[in-house]
Formats: C-alpha cells, sequence, structure tokens
C-alpha cells in the first residue's frame, strides 16, 4: 500500500518496500513525512559556540543497520538518539529503555553500525582521539582502539566481515578488527586522509587532500603501492576564478557496482570518477557546498572541510546521487547515463557538468547530512533537526481512484 500523506505530525506513515523500483518521477515526489524537531538539544546561552553566532547544534551523522530498520544519530549536544524507519518513533537505547545517550567525556562523532544493529563504532571529539566500540543495548564500551594522535575524521566498516578503517587529522589510515584493540594495518600519507571500501570489501579507497589523489588499494596488499592513483583536477573551476579554487574532498564512496567512485566535496560541487581508470566523469552542481556553517557567513581563502562529509551518497541501486545542501534543499542527481570514456587519463578533459534531476524542499536549515536507506524507500537528512522522507504518492491514488470511477460510469 503507498504511504499517506507525508506529515510533520504524529506517526510517520511506513516507507514503502525496498522491492519498489527508484525512477525519475519517483525521485521528484518526495517529501517530509515526520520532521523531529527534538533531535537535539538546543545550545545553552551562555556557552561559547552560541556567543559565537554559529546557530543552532547540528546532527553530525547518521548510520543505518544492516537491515535498514533502525537509524542512529550522533550530534553536537554529545548525544546518540535511535529511530526506528518503519514506524517513525524514537527508540529506547538502553535496556532501561532511555531515550537519549550521552557521551560527554568523549564526545561523539561519525558512529558507524557493525553487522550487528546492537553495537557501533564511532569517533571521539575531546579528551582523546581514541575509537570506541560503543554497545547501544548496555550503553558500555565493548573495546577501545587507540593509537591514533589526531581527530578522526574518517571512519567506514567492512561490507563483509568485523573489519573498519579509520582516518585521522594526524596523516595515517589505520585498519582494525572489532575483536582486537591494536591496529593490523597503518598507511602514512603527506595529509589527513579520508576512507571508503567497495562493495565487495576487497578494494579500499584513501582520498588525500592538498595533493588531489585518490589512491586505490587491494586489501589483501594494503602494505603495498596501491594498484591506482587517481588525480582528480577539474579544469572548468579555472573558468570562474583564476588560479582555481583547490577542491577539498569530504567523503569517498564506491557505486554498488564498483564502476564508479562518488567525492564529496565542501565547495559547490561533487563529482563522479571511473573507478577503473580513473576518468573525471561527471561534476554535480546545483547545491550549496557546506564548507560554511551558515548561508550568510563569507567564505574563507583557502577551502576546509566545514560542515561538510556526511551530506552526499549513492542510492542503494546507485541509479541516483542525493546531496544535502547549505540552503537546505535536498538535491538529488540522474547517474544513469554517465559518459564512457577510455584510453590514457587527460585532466584537461571537461567532465559533464550535470544538473539536478530535483531539488526538494522541506528540511528546516542546512542539510547537513543526508542517507538513503540501504533497504527502504526513504531518505533521512539532517542537521538542527531530523527529517525522514518519503514519496509522496497520494496524486497517483487520486489518478487511480479516478480513472475508476471513469469505468464505472461507463
Amino acid at each position: 500500500m503507498p504511504p499517506p500523506p507525508a506529515t510533520s505530525n504524529g506517526n510517520a506513515a511506513a516507507p514503502p518496500p525496498a522491492t519498489i523500483p527508484l525512477s525519475n518521477a519517483l525521485m521528484t515526489k518526495f517529501k517530509p513525512a515526520k520532521i523531529f524537531k527534538g533531535a537535539v538539544e538546543p545550545t545553552p546561552p551562555s556557552t561559547p559556540v552560541a556567543r559565537s553566532h554559529q546557530g543552532p547544534r547540528h546532527i553530525t551523522a547518521i548510520t543505518f543497520d544492516d537491515r535498514g530498520d533502525q537509524v542512529l544519530t550522533a550530534a553536537e549536544d554529545e548525544t546518540f538518539r535511535l529511530y526506528s524507519c518503519k514506524t517513525g518513533k524514537q527508540l529506547g537505547l538502553h535496556y532501561r529503555h532511555l531515550k537519549t545517550l550521552y557521551s560527554k567525556k568523549y564526545g561523539v562523532d561519525l558512529p558507524r553500525f557493525t553487522h550487528r544493529h546492537t553495537t557501533v563504532v564511532h569517533a571521539s571529539t575531546k579528551e582523546d582521539d581514541t575509537i570506541r566500540y560503543h554497545s547501544l543495548h548496555d550503553n558500555k564500551y565493548l573495546q577501545y582502539f587507540k593509537g591514533h594522535r589526531g581527530r578522526v575524521v574518517s571512519l567506514e566498516v567492512s561490507p563483509i566481515d568485523d573489519g573498519f578503517m579509520s582516518g585521522s587529522l594526524d596523516k595515517t589510515v589505520r585498519l582494525w578488527d572489532l575483536r582486537a584493540p591494536s591496529c593490523r594495518g597503518l598507511l602514512n600519507l603527506p595529509a589527513s586522509p579520508i576512507v571508503a571500501y567497495d562493495s565487495t570489501g576487497l578494494v579500499f579507497a584513501v582520498g588525500v587532500n592538498h595533493y588531489s589523489r585518490i589512491l586505490l588499494y587491494d586489501q589483501a596488499n594494503y602494505d603495498k603501492d596501491p594498484f591506482l592513483t587517481i588525480t582528480l583536477e577539474d579544469p572548468t573551476l579555472a573558468l570562474v576564478s583564476y588560479p582555481p579554487r583547490p577542491i577539498y574532498m569530504t567523503s569517498l564512496s564506491f557505486s554498488s557496482n564498483g564502476k564508479y567512485i562518488l567525492a564529496g566535496c565542501s565547495g559547490d560541487a561533487h563529482y563522479i570518477l571511473d573507478a577503473f581508470e580513473g576518468h573525471l566523469l561527471a561534476k554535480l552542481e546545483g547545491h550549496v557546498g557546506l564548507e560554511r556553517r551558515r548561508i550568510d557567513a563569507p567564505q574563507t581563502i583557502d577551502p576546509s572541510k566545514g560542515n561538510s562529509g556526511e551530506e552526499v551518497s549513492w542510492s542503494p541501486d546507485s541509479k541516483y546521487v542525493i546531496s544535502g545542501s547549505l540552503n537546505g534543499k535536498i538535491v538529488i542527481w540522474d547517474a544513469q547515463n554517465l559518459p564512457v570514456r577510455t584510453g590514457a587519463v587527460d585532466i584537461k578533459a571537461h567532465p559533464t557538468r550535470l544538473p539536478p534531476l530535483t531539488s526538494l524542499d522541506g528540511h528546516p536549515g542546512p542539510s547537513r547530512c543526508v542517507r538513503f536507506n540501504p533497504r527502504l524507500a526513504m531518505i533521512v537528512s539532517a542537521g538542527a533537526e531530523l527529517a525522514f522522507w518519503l514519496p509522496d504518492q497520494s496524486a497517483d491514488n487520486e489518478e487511480i481512484a479516478r480513472e475508476l470511477l471513469r469505468k464505472k460510469s461507463g
């Protein structure tokens, strides 16, 4: 059954099953089905953040469990909150059914569900740079992963086993296993890295800013040189300013078929590259980058991460790319007809410039985190508030009803 019309009050309608194929028409029909206005605690007026006029606190990251039943948020109020994707309700996180878990001592960022729906790994924001393995059921730490000497800025769990990777401001990538506290692999890079696994878990990518490089490694031979080095250079930026403003990568993700790499950036463009040879294929335009915290804030001279990193991702079938925007819109691009390039890589070749398929209104404030549910036809976005998006099929229902009336009258 299709969901009822979207509403910001009451329970969210049950999302359509994943068997519904995503199409251009369906992607334009997503609307907020529920907005959680208490998803982040307000900033106390006496805190430095409040005095600096940065606006309300934000949710900084979201993660789905493997089944798409639950979504967990981490926020600047140093809390975890868990929500049911099927009922649209906040869930109790603890055997005592606490609605909110606090981590005031260490802070929380980059939560990632393991392959168990009751445990996550997450980065810290203060005290130290340890990665923590956390049981949501018992509200206790199961393991500590120590070694980084700078804040962890990228964290990803292997799609196939208990391995995970982290990238840090200490210019290293560390490979871990949930079953052991010591890292099982270390890569030293010339700048702070971001990381991503492909869908098979056999290949991983490391993005290195300031050098505009994406390095692809064989998981089984990570101690060897990367088997492919991709240069991310966009010659169209020279048409805007000279010298062109550098690209600042904040996330990487492979398409589900492994053919493409999506490079999320803090500026006003994201990029899709060929994962086999390294050709720059498409430049995704039409959103406002999250390098700044507020739409009225001035742009800095040098590019920076800002609030970017969690706002752009593939749909589960990799037909579409969805992204947040500083102006609150949810921007969707059709990635089904990307150009094909072969032979030697020409870094001076202009990428195909893709305008949005649609830009969805309805998100209150900057859409800092945007993810498609891995199993359901559902989008979750977050910033100062949390929103569940479902396709509004009420117009389709009305058309079906009119057609039935016409047949009866005939």
